[in-house]
């Protein structure tokens, strides 16, 4: 079975067990690792793997050949994508500047441009897809004005001499009193889903009962090479929204998806027909 997720420690702790064969009965798994904007677009095509991590974002565009996983993704509060500008560059406008980005087709990016269409009414001058470990640096030497970054970067920015000037999931939490969807879990749908369900809950249940068995697979695809980073990283990114959507994590993709399509910023679809429970 073929399967792509980002080497971030999140998805590499959650699916520690299955691939590396500690699940019973569960199928051996083909990994490709890939940063978000390369999974968003790998399920658009007709032989794309048979489960990817993905953002809620590019729901529309594949949902007719897979389904929604109810498990495994990266949901919650506090820990949405941040804009980020050099130090000492205290009031400055983003309107009219060059700002990086991990993916066209993310949750970041979408939170991104409802943001924008709220706050920069003037617009912004140039956006750039960057790989996401690329973004940080380019800020730092002055290659982008500002850049929209994701996960582990939430802990590492101060050290490249960067700040803070949106926390876009504190606005979106703020404006919805609803957590922030970031990435699925999403499978074709020709296959049994309920089953690849239990097996991706049974790996995250194998990685929380034994926290260190994974580590050396972590850090051995983690971007960032320190253990605490990735701890951190873990801690925030994996909690009962990974276990479960439940009823709390779908009000927030009908949030995103519809805000989304009401503004034109994604394809309109049924949205029901983005959901297999």
């Amino acid at each position: 079975m073929d399967i792509a997720f980002s080497p971030c420690p999140n998805d590499t702790f959650i699916f520690h067990a299955w691939v590396n064969g500690l699940i019973p009965d569960a199928p051996k798994l083909k990994v490709t690792y890939a940063d978000i904007d390369i999974t968003n677009t790998l399920a658009e095509k007709a032989d794309g793997p048979d489960i990817l991590k993905i953002s809620y974002a590019s729901l529309p565009w594949v949902h007719e050949s897979y389904g929604l996983l109810p498990c495994g993704g990266a949901l919650g509060r506090g820990c949405g994508p941040l804009i980020l500008t050099k130090q000492g560059q205290e009031n400055v406008s983003l309107a009219g500047k060059s700002i990086a980005v991990p993916s066209e087709r993310s949750t970041a990016f979408l939170l991104f441009r409802l943001w924008i269409a709220k706050h920069v009414p003037e617009g912004i001058k140039e956006i750039h897809v960057l790989p996401f470990h690329e973004i940080m640096p380019a800020i730092a030497d002055g290659k982008m004005d500002a850049g929209l970054v994701i996960h582990e970067a939430r802990f590492t920015y101060p050290s490249y001499g960067l700040r803070c000037v949106v926390d876009l999931g504190d606005w979106w939490e703020k404006d919805t009193s609803l957590p922030i969807p970031l990435g699925a879990i999403i499978a074709k749908k020709t296959l049994d889903l309920t089953k690849i369900a239990q097996w991706i809950r049974a790996s995250l249940a194998h990685a929380q009962k034994h926290p260190r068995s994974s580590q050396k697979y972590v850090m051995d695809h983690a971007q960032e090479l320190d253990w605490n980073v990735a701890q951190e990283h873990i801690d925030l990114y994996v909690n009962s929204f990974s276990h479960d959507l439940g009823k709390e994590g779908y009000q927030a993709i009908h949030a995103l998806l519809t805000r989304a399509m009401k503004e034109g910023f994604i394809p309109t679809v049924d949205y029901k027909s983005l959901l297999i429970k």
